[in-house]
């Protein structure tokens, strides 16, 4: 019996609900039907059974186009009761770290285990950061406990990242609080880009554009009739202006790498068709020089995950760089072999080798072991900068050996996926 009695009091709680959503669509309805009977001069009986048929339909009618009808929408509270705040937290893109009011880690969405490691419940959240605007952040909202506070937090592990970090209590008297990431990076690297663009651009074309403004000069005057002259000067002209496109092409070549730096590549790779491509390619160049490429790379396929263009890219400027800079040992080994670790690809080559104060500094950009001889080499002092690029953003990392007089050998070591 109660639980019929429950059952007719939510129809009824129903049934005066959608008679009160609709009362004034009801009202007007009413209004219109006793003036349409009184100007007519008809019994008032009619007016009202026409009213009451009225009302009998608003009950009926389905709940979906009354809802329509009356303007309203339906409720999402339902919905959302049935799903965690935690769920909440780990749909949302940004990093998010709840902390209670002694300063431990209650939370950390998925997006904040990615962007910092591993964040366990329980740690103290002054042991996760530990750079000084965070601690003093965390002073902060700790004691004033209601205010919003905003500082910028820079990761620099493995990538420079740089965040916009805001610090909230959640809700009313729960002694909860939130830090919300809103990453920088992007913004912050085009505006460094724009920066180094300015300032390593001027420098680097200044001298050829210097020359060919020069050369236009004398063209123009002294050698304005002497054809042998201006033969010479067009072609010294023309390799300046080859040397400015191929600066220009590597800088937006690395503006686009840095851009997508913190994006993995999707696809699958063999390294060992890609370093097959990058011999066949250079073979000429290697005639050229009068060096041996030897290949030695296991049977099989090496497959790791990665962007085939983006690393024909880096065997082509690693062999192209052997072959240019240690043509005096007349042979280099391209090799590739998969190891405990994933997959190793290695150019060696065995010229003049490099100094080894220069090593740690070649992957920057414009930077030169001998500037002259690279200059004649037709390089631009950022083949090597991009290769890093590319390494960092497919998750591998480069290994530079080289004694004077030995040669160098550059190593690609690739982890596992």
């Amino acid at each position: 019996m109660n639980g019929g009695q429950s059952e007719s009091r939510g129809r009824v709680t129903v049934l005066a609900g959608r008679l009160s959503a609709n009362r004034w669509v009801l009202s007007c309805g009413a209004l219109a039907i006793f003036l349409v009977t009184w100007l007519a001069g008809e019994p008032v009986w009619g007016g009202i059974a026409v009213f009451l048929v009225l009302c009998a339909a608003t009950v009926m009618a389905p709940a979906e186009p009354m809802r329509a009808l009356a303007g309203t929408k339906p409720a999402l509270a339902p919905a959302l009761d049935n799903v965690s705040a935690l769920s909440l937290a780990d749909a949302i893109p940004d990093p998010i770290v709840f902390f209670d009011k002694e300063g431990v880690i209650v939370h950390a969405n998925a997006a904040a285990a990615e962007a910092f490691g591993p964040l366990r419940s329980g740690s103290p959240v002054r042991l996760t950061f530990r750079t000084p605007e965070m601690q003093d952040l965390i002073s902060r909202v700790l004691q004033a406990g209601a205010e919003k506070e905003g500082v910028d937090f820079t990761e620099r592990i493995p990538v420079e990242r740089l965040f916009r970090v805001t610090a909230a209590p959640v809700g009313e008297a729960e002694g909860l609080f939130v830090f919300v990431f809103k990453d920088q990076s992007e913004a912050r690297r085009i505006d460094r880009m724009r920066a180094d663009f300015i300032a390593n651009a001027s420098h680097e074309l200044r001298t050829p554009l210097a020359s060919i403004s020069g050369f236009i000069e004398t063209l123009r005057g002294p050698a304005r009739n002497d054809a042998k002259a201006r033969s010479h000067f067009l072609q010294i002209m023309e390799a300046q202006t080859a040397r400015m496109a191929r600066l220009i092409d590597d800088l937006l070549s690395l503006s686009r790498l840095e851009m997508k730096a913190f994006s993995r590549p999707g696809g699958t790779v063999d390294v060992a068709a890609v370093l097959g491509s990058v011999v066949d390619a250079l073979r000429p160049l290697a005639s050229e020089l009068e060096v041996v490429v030897e290949k030695e790379i296991d049977a099989g396929p090496l497959s790791i995950r990665g962007d085939p263009d983006e690393l024909f890219q880096v065997f082509e400027n690693l062999v192209e760089n052997a072959c240019k800079y240690g043509q005096s040992g007349k042979r280099i080994i391209v090799s590739a072999a998969r190891s405990q670790d994933g997959v190793v690809a290695t150019v060696r080559d065995f010229g003049p080798g490099i100094p080894r104060e220069h090593i740690p500094r070649i992957t920057e950009r414009f930077y030169r072991v001998d500037a002259e001889n690279s200059r004649a080499q037709k390089g631009t002092g950022l083949g090597l900068a991009i290769v890093k690029h590319i390494l960092t953003r497919h998750n591998a990392r480069l290994e530079v050996w080289s004694e004077p007089g030995e040669g160098a050998r550059f190593s690609v070591h690739f982890a596992p996926d």
